[in-house]
């Protein structure tokens, strides 16, 4: 009985453990699951730790916190990094591990001696970032307190005895027997364990291998470099004997003929023998004198010759042996390069049409075109040298050879402003790896922008670079070229000279309208004031009426009054929205005509006119029909006028740029606001002739003309003009006319004639109505004593009329509705005086026109 008994105990023994043993591993597990999240919190609080979130070290504005774990991760991230510093990411590790361990194998042996290890490997961690941390003296330090306090330590800190070196040693020591204490980790066990890897391996025949290899390279090496310096030395031998030789050919200055002979002086440039090859002699530059056409200079034209041999010339190849390889092909690159001047060629004059010539005959009489005598001449152009060009060639050759980017300098073009250099790129180079090199090649260059664009018809690159010394382009000098005398247009617009220093002149007629944008100095005004004083020196009142629009009250103050006007200069953005409605009425009624002609556009109809009616005679019958003059509206600042009525200024412009072209009623809007909300894409779209100068931005560059570049421009009138018809864009240096010129020119224009104002241009559809209902009425006896009142108080009311005219209420009101009328005063504004829109010398002219008979 006592068997059964003691085996039964046993086994209630054997399931009690079982039992208390699956207990233990659950327990473990639970364990180990909170291991696991505890150290997943502390991973994502570290992570997310910022230094500016308030904790219990840290004082912030801040309200709330930004670490993913909240107020207590944002505190426990700030005790554990300012303790242990980045150490700290160790002890999630840790959790992690003994999480494993607890699900893994259910127990953990603890054991001081191992947790001592561990503690150990944890401080000379902490100490060695603490000695590569270079801020002592910063509130975070890498190994946190613990490392700083035991290298930094004034008392007893490991630096202050042994220095940074000493200090790492001992840490790496502590680091290395921690280890040892912490794992199984023996240094004779490795050493032998290693020892027995290698001899299984076969590593030391491995390595014994390599080394015979690596002896090899490298005398292969050492064969293949004094190969190199062989071929270098033959190379600088042949480039000292040869001597590619450049004949430049410089016109002597004479008034007697401009076919006498020049003196020539040659400068001689090495060329390059390359192994293996005959050393072939560069071309020859020769610049030959061009017979100077009507007093002008003779310009010197590089042209290509054969070489001849001058042993007695001053020599490049001096220098030869001094130059690398890389210089040594750029040079003879840069000895091919052909130097091209503008040339001057005479033009057969171009025929006028015949109503053009008639109606000229017809107003010949009544007015004369200014002299370009009232003008400021240009001044002497100054030649850049040869060498001076040669020289930036080779450095823009050498900064693209230093971004992998090979090619050849083909031709030079110096201009006014820009030198234009011609870089065929060898096969292979993208056109995207040159243009990326403009920010580069603007530092290698010392230039302010440099412009990369392709050259039509060429397979050569055209490089952009602005001279050292910019020219300064006068208008008298464009408007004197053939290109503008002779052109038959009366809308022909001087706008400067191009980057090989051509004249550039167009035609609003066929653009028909021209939208100008840039920023804020670029040269938009003198642009503006370049355009004006064109048409004044090309067209006469009867052919030409201007409508200028200046919100600003400041640009185009300078033709006031003059007789091409068809009223006074709008400064009110509500009049100028009145005044391209009447734009917009003038067109249709004008198509009428042309309808009733049956032809199809203006010079169609002038022509008809003058052909069929003999105006010279019976112009002044008002039965006959009598040629139409040009229109042209200017504004000056579109933004003003598309704040205060967007919608009818944009309708109106719509409508006018895409009828108004055959009536002649053309438009030329300026904004130095190119925000797409001023130049929205329905006037963008109507706008085919538009002038971009320099932009703040790439984004500003695009609304204008559709492409990047504008944004790269040298400023003071640099500009970008798209032709009509085409996507190519022209680069111009704007012709500069200062405002005394402009003064000169208008002051000859006022003396010809006055102008002829049509006061319902500016006036609403009610206010012309008005106008013509009251047309028949009598004006007020103390009409114009209340104009000069008004003029010199500076202010308009109608209580002051009352009190200094001693008249009632409704008179003084109706003389007020008249000075409005007239344009003499402005719109009502509240109970405030209503401002007043003439100049101070408005009596004066009063006073002369009424001296002449003349009604008011």
């Amino acid at each position: 009985m006592a068997k059964p008994a003691q085996k039964k105990t046993s086994q209630k023994q054997r399931s009690s453990k079982e039992e208390l043993e699956a207990r233990r591993k659950r327990r473990n597990e639970m364990i180990g699951l909170c291991c696991i999240g505890i150290g997943f919190v502390l991973l994502f609080a570290l992570f997310s730790y910022d230094r500016r979130d308030p904790s219990w070290g840290t004082a912030s504005a801040r309200v709330g916190v930004t670490n993913w774990i909240g107020p207590l991760g944002a505190n426990t991230a700030y005790l554990l990094y300012q303790s242990l510093g980045y150490i700290a990411l160790i002890v999630p590790v840790a959790f992690f591990i003994a999480a494993y361990w607890l699900i893994r194998y259910a127990s953990i042996q603890f054991s001081w001696f191992k947790l001592s290890g561990l503690m150990i490997v944890l401080l000379a961690l902490a100490g060695l970032l603490a000695v590569v941390d270079s801020s002592k003296q910063a509130s975070f330090h890498w190994g946190g307190v613990l490392g700083h306090w035991l290298v930094y330590s004034d008392s007893f800190g490991l630096a202050s005895f042994l220095h940074a070196i000493g200090a790492t040693i001992i840490l790496l020591l502590l680091l290395i027997g921690g280890l040892m204490m912490a794992t199984p980790l023996s240094l004779v066990g490795l050493v032998m364990h290693l020892s027995e890897k290698e001899r299984e391996a076969g590593v030391v025949a491995a390595i014994n291998e390599r080394l015979h290899v690596w002896w090899q390279n490298r005398q292969l090496q050492r064969k293949e470099l004094a190969e190199q310096r062989e071929r270098e030395r033959e190379e600088r031998e042949a480039a000292a004997r040869a001597k590619d030789e450049i004949k430049i050919k410089q016109p002597e200055t004479s008034t007697q003929s401009a076919d006498k002979a020049v003196k020539t002086e040659i400068i001689s440039i090495p060329g390059v023998k390359k192994s293996g090859l005959s050393s072939v002699p560069a071309n020859e530059l020769a610049v030959t004198a061009q017979s100077p056409l009507k007093g002008q200079a003779a310009i010197p034209v590089l042209s290509t010759d054969a070489v001849e041999e001058n042993n007695e010339d001053e020599d490049w190849g001096n220098d030869a042996p001094s130059l690398t390889q890389g210089q040594r092909s750029v040079m003879e690159m840069v000895s091919t390069v052909s130097v091209k001047r503008p040339e001057f060629v005479e033009e057969t004059p171009a025929p006028k049409p015949l109503a053009l010539v008639n109606n000229t005959l017809r107003t010949a009489v009544e007015y004369k075109l200014p002299s370009t005598d009232v003008l400021v001449p240009a001044a002497p152009r100054s030649e850049i040298a040869d060498d001076e060009l040669k020289e930036r060639a080779i450095q823009l050759a050498e900064k693209c050879r230093e971004f992998n980017v090979s090619g050849q300098v083909k031709q030079i073009s110096p201009g006014p402003v820009v030198t234009t250099f011609e870089f065929k790129p060898d096969p292979g180079v993208k056109y995207s790896r040159i243009t990326g090199l403009v920010d580069d090649l603007c530092l290698g260059m010392k230039a302010e922008s440099i412009r990369i664009d392709r050259i039509p018809g060429k397979s050569t690159v055209g490089i952009e670079v602005p001279n050292l010394r910019r020219e300064t382009i006068r208008l008298r000098e464009v408007l004197e070229s053939s290109k503008f005398v002779e052109s038959p247009s009366k809308l022909s617009l001087a706008l400067g000279k191009t980057i090989d220093g051509s004249n550039y002149v167009a035609d609003l007629a066929r653009m028909p309208h021209l939208l100008i944008a840039g920023a804020t100095g670029a040269g938009k005004s003198v642009a503006l004031n370049s355009i004006l004083v064109s048409l004044l020196y090309k067209a006469t009142p009867d052919e030409v009426k201007m409508i200028l629009v200046d919100p600003k009250r400041l640009e185009l103050g300078l033709y006031a009054d003059i007789p091409h006007l068809l009223t006074p200069i709008v400064t009110d953005a509500k009049r100028a929205s009145y005044s391209l409605r009447w734009a917009v009425g003038e067109m249709e009624n004008r198509y009428k005509h042309l309808a009733a002609f049956g032809v199809r556009n203006i010079d169609q109809y002038n022509h008809e006119v003058c052909a069929t009616v003999d105006h010279n005679i019976a112009a002044d019958s008002p039965d006959l029909p009598k040629p139409l003059p040009y229109i042209v509206v200017v504004i000056d600042e579109l933004a003003d006028l598309m704040m205060v009525a967007a919608r009818d200024v944009e309708e109106s412009i719509t409508r006018l740029a895409q009828m108004a072209r055959a009536v002649g009623i053309h438009l030329v809007l300026a904004t130095q606001r190119p925000s797409v909300d001023v130049i929205t894409g329905l006037i963008k779209a109507n706008f085919p002739s538009r002038i971009s100068f320099r932009v703040s931005s790439k984004v500003d560059s695009r609304t204008i003309i559709d492409s990047n570049g504008a944004e790269g421009l040298l400023g003071q009138g640099d500009m970008l003009f798209l032709p009509p018809g085409t996507s190519r864009l022209v680069r111009v240096h704007g012709a500069y006319v200062d405002e005394k010129e402009v003064k000169r020119i208008c002051d000859h224009a006022r003396t010809q004639g006055k102008p002829s104002y049509d006061n319902k241009i500016v006036m609403s559809e009610k206010e012309a109505e008005g106008e013509e209902m009251n047309g028949d009425l009598k004006r007020d006896e103390k009409y114009e004593e209340a104009v000069r009142i008004v003029i010199e108080m500076g202010r308009a009311s109608t209580s002051v009329l009352q009190r200094r005219l001693r008249i009632g209420y409704g008179r003084a009101a109706s003389i007020i509705d008249m000075m409005y009328r007239e344009g003499i005063v402005g719109p009502e504004d509240g109970s405030k005086p209503r401002q007043v829109l003439v100049k101070a010398d408005f009596l004066e002219r009063l006073e002369q026109i009424q001296q002449e008979g003349e009604p008011w």
